[in-house]
This record gives C-alpha cells, structure tokens and sequence, in this order.
C-alpha cells in the first residue's frame, strides 16, 4: 500500500512538473503578477498569451500617461456610423510568446502599432468591421519572436492641440513611448531581449513608428524599426494648423476660444470631445480627404523638438525598413474619386487636374503644370478608361505615401552611423471582397494589404483577406520581417527567404518588390524616380505662393 501511494505522489509530482514546463505560469511584472492562456501548438511547441496587461494608469484627459494599471479599446469614433466606441481607460498591451515547452530566455521582441488615420484602431484588431480582430500568434510562432501589441490614444483625446503647454498634443505618442518602455523594463521576464526591440507598425502606426525613432525621449528603448505605408515626413503626419482645428472642436462644445480654451476642454466630458473630433468623410478631386486628417501629431517642441526632416540625427544607429503599396493611394482616391471602382463608368480628365491643383496649391500654377506634364506623359495618344484612373490612384500614392517614404530612407541612410536601411514595394492584387466596396479589375495591392499575410491570419473575419490563398507570401513576409528584428538583416535569421534583399543608400536606392511570385530578379532601383523627384525636389523648390488679401 505505501509503495502505491508513493508511486501515486510521484506521479503526481511528475504531471505538475509537466504541466508547469509546458507554460510560463505567473510572470512577476513591475506592476504585479499576470498569468497567460496556454496554446498548444504542433510539434511540441506552446503559446503563451498575456492579454490586457496594464502598462500606464487609466490616463487624464489631456496629460501624459502616468505609470500604474483596465481593459477595452481606445475611445473613437466608429467611422461607419456617428458613434463612439470604446474608453479612455485604454493603455493595456498583449504579448505573444512562443516556447518549447521551457521558459525562453532572449528572444527578440517585436511590438506592433496600429494604424487608423490617427483616428481609430486599437491593438486588438482593425476596426474596419465590427468583428475584426488582431492576433500576435502566427507571427510569434513561425518567426520564433515574441510579438507585443499595444493601445494608445486616438482621435480628439491622443492629438488635439492648441499649441500651448497646457494643452500641447502628442498625448498617442506618449502613451507608444510609455508601452516602448514598459516593454523594455518588462519583457525579460517573458523571456525576451529587452536590448533587441523592434517597433513595427502600419499607415498612422507606420508614421507613428517613424516619429518614434526621431523623438529623443527614445534612446536605447529599441534597436529597429519597420514603417510599413506610413513615415514622420507623410504630408498627412503632421498637422499644418492644430489650433485652428482646436478652436473649431471648442466652439462645438461651448468652450472659449482664448487662453481658457485648454482649461474648458479638460472639462468636457471624453466621448463628446471624441464625437466632434470625428472626421470629416466629405471630399472630391478638388478638395481631397487627406485635408480632413486634421488631428495628427505636432511639433511640440518636446516629443518632437523640431520638424522630423531635422532630427534623422536620433534615428542613426537605428535599423530601418520602410516601403509602401503599389496603389497606397487607393483607398483615398476612392474616397475622393468614387466612380473609379466602377470598371464601365468613365471618370473625366478634369478630375486628374483637380487632383493635381488640390496637391500643388501652395506653389501656384508652375506646380501643377509641371506634375500634369509628367503624369501626362506616360498615357497613349488615345487615354483609357483606365488609364486614367490608374493615373489618378498614382498621384495620390505618390503624393501621400512614395515620395515621403523615399524621402525618410535617404535621410536615414544619410545620417546613419550603425543603423542599416531597407526598402520595399508590396505589389500583390488586392483581394478584398466585394462586401465593402467594388474591386476593379486592374486593382494592385491596397493601403493594408500587405498585413494580413505579415499575420499570417489577423482576422477572424476571412471574408474580407483571402490570405490563405498564397502561404508562401505569408512565408516571405513572415521570414523579412522577423530575420530582421533578430539580425538586423532581413536575409539573415534563421528562416528562408526568395530574393536577396539589398539594402538602400543614397547612392544605390535599391529595393526588393514583395508579392507571391518574388524571385531573385525581383530586386530594383530608384523606385519611380522621376515622380519622387517631382514631390521631394522640383515643387518644394518653386516659390510658395502667398494668397493676396483684399481690401475690406
């Protein structure tokens, strides 16, 4: 009898030894002691998942974020319909961590920033449908990285400004930079490399990521960074005028608009500021949306002390990638244009010089016959349908996303000292169904299409991705991104990939196109030079144009 009980307890002995090898159990975190949910994966392998791990206080309207403890999604506007969702009690992260059945020790860690216009998201998914989801797993587990998201502050309460201290904007980037940190004191508890970080993000996250490696409360938090659609110098990045926008958000709530503006605002209860933050979704060719993108980051001095084209000098032992989508500009022009979803309904040619005149307006009339001879150009003598809707989605890819990002990788380049830089073209056709808008036929990759394969499978809606339907792109994206964030080499890191990826300087701007088809020769240079050319250097050169005023 003694001999089975003692069997019986070393039985017993040996499960609980298992069970607990198998998981990472209680992490003792700075802020107490969180435990995750155990995945088994195929061949032996686990997944620890931490959800909603508090990094920063529940945040007062209008301040920085402040170390301690929540849960739910950032409060915005729900863009589909005239609503907010969420709550400002927001800062929490998720961590993915892949193991073989032991605690892991020093793996590379990559930390996803959502993108929204600056307006919506959250580190829970897209909100492009109400059921729209984001998870870390695939990419932890087949890049062998553990991968961390996080919330931040969007809309009225993460970026309105009246450009004085009291009321100073950025409050989103604060709240990036808090998790960043959080991150970086935290992560080798859950077996992570808190000197081997890499920041990765999407559109505004993409932009966000960009302002992240200039901003000098940063260094020594992370190692690299990826912008994938999205840079510091993206004409929509920045706000132009963030008190004029303040102001009209203070008339609509009853608040003055003198030097008590700040003070009224902090008053007013979060989901109305955030209702009448919301944005503006009337445009046409000659005024486009990107000018509705009025709450974005600002120089405040502090964060950002100076314009990010002045502060590449913080990013120089910085790993970079950037690159953007074939049709980045889609998604917009739609917007701006409608009719140019419709494969049989012509869109007329004024259009493309409204567009033109809208991007050129500061420079005056030598802009834009300059941009209409260039994008003139390259049509037949007999323009198509689609010629010119193409051309269309092609000045605003250019204009909004292209030239800005070939702009940030050469003052990247120019300014390193250790940091490597890397350049991209996601070029895979759109695959999004029909349910949200038309897919003409001569679509290429959309403003987030390269996400969901980098996720392997974000989405707990498969209607809108067709991911599944190239694995090897999920693979390709999957082996750059994470070789990257483990080497600073995309070719190098462990995992396979199908081109050679060179990296970019200013005297070679090389540049690997990314779709399902990619091989060796899918290496090129000078990505539409003649277009970035336009953008970064022959209009920024002509005189800017003071409009005259008139006599009363």
């Amino acid at each position: 009898m003694m001999k089975m009980k003692m069997k019986s307890v070393v039985a017993i002995a040996v499960f609980l030894e298992t069970v607990s090898a198998i998981s990472l159990g209680v992490v003792n975190t700075e802020g107490g002691l969180v435990r995750g949910e155990n995945i088994p994966l195929a061949a032996g392998r686990h997944m620890d998942v931490f959800k909603g791990i508090p990094f920063a206080d529940v945040p007062e309207t209008f301040m920085k974020p402040k170390p301690h403890p929540g849960w739910d999604i950032c409060l915005q506007v729900y863009v589909a319909f005239n609503m907010t969702i969420g709550s400002k009690d927001c800062l929490y992260l998720n961590i993915w961590v892949p193991h073989n059945g032991s605690v892991p020790s020093d793996m590379p860690v990559m930390v996803w920033i959502y993108g929204g216009a600056f307006m919506t998201g959250s580190e829970k998914g897209f909100r492009i449908l109400q059921f729209t989801k984001f998870s870390g797993q695939e990419l932890a587990d087949r890049g062998n990285v553990i991968v961390v998201s996080t919330g931040y502050r969007v809309g009225s309460l993460g970026f309105l400004s009246t450009g004085e201290p009291e009321l100073a904007g950025n409050y989103g980037l604060w709240d990036q930079q808090a998790a960043i940190a959080w991150v970086h004191r935290n992560i080798r508890k859950f077996g992570g490399d808190p000197d081997n970080i890499t920041i990765f993000g999407e559109s505004a996250g993409g932009a966000s990521v960009s302002l992240q490696i200039l901003s000098p409360h940063n260094k020594g938090l992370f190692k690299r960074a990826i912008s994938q659609n999205g840079v510091a110098l993206s004409p929509w990045t920045i706000s132009k005028d963030p008190r004029l926008f303040a102001v009209e958000v203070a008339l609509k709530v009853n608040c003055p608009t003198d030097e008590g503006m700040a003070s009224c605002l902090k008053e007013i209860d979060p989901a109305l500021l955030t209702l009448v933050g919301s944005l503006n979704l009337s445009s046409s060719a000659s005024e486009p949306i990107v000018y509705h993108l009025d709450l974005s980051p600002v120089i405040d001095g502090d964060f950002l002390p100076d314009h990010p084209s002045k502060l590449f000098h913080n990013a120089a032992d910085i790993d970079l990638i950037a690159g953007v989508n074939n049709m980045d500009g889609h998604i917009f022009t739609s917007i701006d244009v409608p009719r140019i979803n419709i494969d049989l309904l012509p869109v007329p040619v004024e259009d493309l010089e409204k567009l033109l005149a809208a991007f050129t307006k500061d420079k005056g009339d030598a802009a834009l016959q300059a941009a209409l001879s260039l994008y003139n150009s390259t049509w037949e003598q007999t323009t198509s349908l689609e010629s010119i809707k193409k051309t269309l989605v092609d000045i605003e890819t250019d204009f909004l996303f292209l030239a800005s990002t070939q702009a940030a990788l050469k003052l990247h380049a120019d300014n390193a000292k250790t940091g490597r830089t890397y350049s991209y073209l996601f070029s895979e056709p759109n695959q999004m169904a029909g349910i949200i808008r038309p897919n003409p036929s001569w679509m290429g990759a959309e403003h987030v299409d390269g996400v969901p394969y980098l996720f392997g499978k974000p989405f707990t809606a498969p209607v809108l991705y067709l991911a599944e339907s190239h694995p090897d792109l999920i693979s390709y994206m999957i082996a750059y991104w994470t070789n990257f964030a483990r080497t600073g080499d995309p070719n190098e890191g462990g995992l396979s990939v199908p081109a050679t990826w060179p990296s970019f300087n200013s005297t070679g701007q090389k540049f690997v196109e990314i779709n399902s088809k990619m091989n060796e020769s899918y290496v090129g240079e000078n990505m539409r030079m003649r277009y970035v050319d336009l953008w970064t250097n022959g209009i920024p050169s002509l005189p800017t144009i003071i409009p005259a005023i008139l006599p009363e």
